[in-house]
């Protein structure tokens, strides 16, 4: 009973998020100009926009089902692009995207799929996925800082944070997976503290969680080092999939029949937002995205094409994918 209060609760804040969203993009902006200009997109690019947003869903599943083959023979292919489906739908319904992973689990053992294969594959892609981020990040830093600067102005404060978290997410996962022991003692003695203070109370099942992720990150570990092409590989199709979201917003802004600004100013700026906004505690990054894609992309559309450009981009890159997602799942929880 509380497990399914909890899935309503968190419906209901999905669809409050949703529903300020769509009344903060269009209370402010004459709905019948966004369609009318969204018409005027050319087919190609949209076609070519849409390739990329399924492009990102697929290759986590082609990494799944690569990483699965090591124990797992008889993974399927179509299954493990169902399986990353799954995870985009539950990780863009659920705060900071908690929901995608166990959803992900479910539906390998209902295949038959081992748990221990199945949670291997998924925490690789999962640090992967968040390493590569960071790594863009930085580099975007670095090499771009000036620049970026200028096109996100006040929202730099968020980067930073954005930033920070992937990156801190990224040392503690492989402090865990190389420091294992050291780790455990540091988490026991800071939730002892929690509880001295009464900040928590004792908690075995939290505990046994904790141990079991810490056991999980460090059997990924040994399976990456034993099968270190696997971790190239892995890297390279992780960097591909960040760049076809990101792409994605260039297709738009060429299927309006815009130029003047090079695919990589636009694909970096596309990656500030993303990062700015991946670790916010809201379902799908809902709201903030909307409102900082329409700050930071303000110089690169014409103003009567800001809001409809990302009308589309958020509409492919997320709510597309999103219902896709929906249908799988619905259609995965009815198979036999």
């Amino acid at each position: 009973m509380k497990h399914k209060t909890s899935k309503i609760l968190e419906a209901a804040f999905f669809f409050l998020i949703m529903m300020l969203t769509f009344y903060t993009v269009f209370s402010k902006n004459d709905l019948g100009n966004i369609i009318s200009s969204m018409r005027k997109l050319n087919p190609f690019y949209f076609f070519c926009a849409a390739a990329s947003a399924l492009f990102f869903v697929c290759m986590e599943g082609f990494m799944i089902w690569q990483l699965l083959r090591l124990t797992e023979k008889s993974a399927s292919l179509l299954h493990c692009f169902s399986y990353s489906f799954i995870g985009f739908f539950f990780s863009g319904i659920t705060p900071s995207a908690t929901g995608g992973q166990p959803a992900q689990l479910l539906a390998m053992k209902k295949d038959g799929l081992s748990l221990g294969s199945s949670t291997f594959s998924l925490m690789a892609v999962a640090l992967f996925y968040k390493l590569i981020l960071a790594l863009l990040g930085v580099g975007i830093l670095f090499f771009w800082k000036k620049g970026l600067a200028g096109y996100l102005g006040n929202y730099m404060g968020l980067y930073y944070l954005g930033l920070f978290l992937n990156s801190l997410l990224v040392v503690l996962l492989i402090l865990i997976m190389f420091h294992g022991n050291w780790m455990r003692n540091l988490v026991l003695r800071i939730e002892h503290f929690c509880i001295k203070i009464h900040l928590c109370k004792p908690s075995s099942k939290r505990k046994d969680a904790f141990h079991r992720l810490l056991s999980d990150y460090q059997e990924t570990l040994r399976f990456l080092l034993e099968n270190k092409l696997q971790i190239f590989i892995t890297a390279f199709c992780t960097f591909m999939q960040r760049c076809s979201l990101f792409l994605l917003t260039y297709f738009i802004y060429r299927g309006f029949g815009l130029s003047g600004h090079s695919p990589l100013l636009i694909i970096t700026l596309q990656a500030a937002v993303y990062i700015s906004v991946d670790m916010l505690p809201l379902p799908g990054s809902q709201g903030i995205t909307e409102i900082m894609y329409s700050f930071v992309f303000s110089s690169v559309f014409t103003k009567p094409l800001l809001i409809p450009s990302m009308c589309v981009t958020r509409g492919l890159g997320f709510y597309f994918l999103l219902l896709a997602g929906g249908f799988i799942t619905v259609f995965y929880a009815h198979s036999d």
